[in-house]
């Protein structure tokens, strides 16, 4: 008899949480650990601590436990009609273990060839495959951010604009779409031609010791810019290296968060362990020195903090600076990690492919001759094949794998995604490296390299058969608001690469493993691209 109130108490915190529990208590940590001393104090009352005293204690542990695994695994759970793991069912920390081991964007691409179009990746999470859903779920009438996004708000800290929704999303994406604008990007020139010449230099300085790194190179460069562009100033990692560690900080951060977005309720438990509160110190007072060092500055320059900071004073209320910075260290950790996947991923496919690359760069001394000005940006729309080559690099290796997902609201009716019915609550993931590859949109050959596909002229209407299913940059209000800015800067670099420089890759170096070093994190991290560099016989 002394078993069953732990074993109700199991069934009960079970229901507890799956019926919505109350506001006081944050996490199951603390509902677990009320439930736990409310059961040793009844048991302090009742009986002897003996051997049958810890059977007791664990009785109500094992009865959770029991409970949730047996829900989520049963016929009567909402999700029960989708197919998936057995492990993905019963837990997110399967999603906790193939992040951390940066293999979520394999996981799920190997599912969906096993299964089909719906996958279900957690208790309460789907991964879908079809175009419908690209408008139903994150268009202008799609759903919103939900608890994946919580995670990654720092409670010290203002939103910033990848986190926010609704009218504060909109409101701050207007600043954004201002800092985007094509008369804006014009302002940004000067700075990506500035960089990408450091980044030439740092070629031909490091190749006088043998082979390079592209990879480590061009996240120099991106990172370089990134900060003209957020904060007024360089990082002058090109010319003097990370000297301060912030970089590494920078990179290496994503990866606890990506971790925390899958339990959400683990973030408060988290922010108390050594190493992360570090991290977040260093990332707060790194945001606040360099957004003191902006202010100073004041409206003479235009970039990305002038247009974020409404210094032009187009809005009824200047937005608080700590907002500004907030957006600022965003745009440099989200801008210069894609950028930088980008350019290492198009330079895979066209070295491993010597006839894209001759062809690449015929086109680019076709459109700059020696003797022009490579810099000036409005001869692009000229540039037909690397606008082809960059949309199959995009489509093929996108900069983010996977992306965050949406939530159907908790209290709603639920929704139909792509034909089928999903109940409130859950989360619902549209993976790019899965939908990008599949021959219902992509034919034929979804899995090659074939930068034509994009070209009317030669591809015709077939090799690309929907465009909503190419989605690098996500879809709809909360797509990337940096997207203009991530072609032109790559646009940029690629051509004073291709005009100044040859590149083959390194000697033994085995190109055909390189995209299986990528780890997904929402951001990406990717292993040594090694490339012999050497200074073309003419250039302009």
């Amino acid at each position: 008899m002394h078993y069953l109130l732990p074993l109700l108490l199991g069934v009960l915190t079970h229901a507890l949480f799956h019926y919505g529990y109350p506001g006081w208590i944050r996490s199951p940590v603390e509902t677990a650990s009320i439930a736990f001393v409310v059961a040793v104090l009844f048991l302090a009352r009742q009986v002897t601590w003996d051997g049958h005293a810890l059977l007791y204690i664990l009785a109500y542990p094992t009865s959770t436990a029991t409970s949730v695994v047996a829900y989520r695994i049963s016929p009567f759970h909402p999700l029960a009609g989708y197919p998936g793991p057995v492990l993905a069912r019963v837990s997110k920390f399967w999603a906790v273990w193939n992040t951390w081991r940066g293999r979520q964007h394999h996981v799920i691409t190997e599912l969906h060839r096993r299964y089909g179009t719906f996958v279900r990746i957690g208790p309460n999470d789907l991964s879908v495959v079809d175009v419908k859903a690209v408008t139903q779920v994150l268009g202008a009438n799609g759903l919103a951010k939900g608890e994946w996004y919580s995670a990654r708000k720092d409670p010290k800290a203002p939103n910033n604009l990848f986190i926010l929704t609704g009218e504060e999303h909109a409101n701050r994406r207007r600043l954004w779409n201002r800092g985007m604008s094509n008369e804006s990007l014009k302002d940004y020139e000067p700075a990506i031609a500035k960089r990408s010449d450091e980044l030439v230099r740092f070629l031909k300085t490091s190749a006088s010791s043998g082979s390079v790194d592209l990879n480590n190179a061009v996240g120099y460069f991106t990172f370089d810019f990134m900060g003209d562009m957020a904060f007024g100033e360089s990082f002058h990692l090109l010319t003097s290296g990370d000297t301060t560690g912030l970089w590494d900080t920078l990179e290496r951060f994503p990866i606890t968060i990506a971790l925390l977005t899958h339990i959400p309720w683990a973030h408060a438990v988290a922010r108390k362990l050594p190493l992360i509160p570090g991290n977040l110190r260093r990332l707060r007072n790194f945001a606040f020195s360099a957004a003191m060092g902006r202010v100073k500055v004041g409206a003479s320059k235009k970039d990305l903090w002038y247009h974020l900071s409404d210094e032009a004073g187009m809005e009824s209320k200047q937005p608080p600076v700590s907002d500004v910075a907030a957006d600022a260290v965003l745009a440099i950790i989200a801008g210069s990690d894609t950028t930088a996947s980008a350019l290492s991923a198009l330079f895979y496919f066209i070295l491993h492919d010597q006839s894209c690359y001759r062809r690449l760069q015929k086109e680019i001394d076709a459109v700059y001759p020696p003797g022009t000005d490579a810099t000036e940006s409005s001869a692009h729309d000229q540039l037909v094949f690397l606008d082809a080559c960059l949309n199959e690099t995009l489509r093929l290796l996108p900069p983010g794998p996977t992306n965050g997902p949406r939530q159907v609201p908790y209290g709603s009716a639920g929704t139909i995604v792509a034909g089928r019915y999903v109940p409130p609550g859950t989360q619902i993931y549209i993976p790019p490296c899965v939908l990008h590859r599949d021959p219902r949109y992509f034919s034929p050959a979804p899995e090659a390299f074939i930068p034509t596909r994009w070209i009317l002229s030669e591809a015709g209407l077939s090799n690309v058969l929907d465009r909503t299913a190419f989605i690098p940059f996500s879809y709809g209000p909360a797509n990337c608001a940096g997207r203009n800015l991530a072609r032109l800067e790559l646009k940029m670099v690629i051509i004073a690469l291709m005009r100044k420089l040859n590149l083959t890759f390194a000697e033994g170096f085995a190109a055909q493993e390189w995209p299986d070093t990528i780890e997904d994190y929402l951001v990406t991290f990717r292993g040594p691209l090694l490339v012999d560099v050497s200074e073309r016989a003419v250039t302009g």
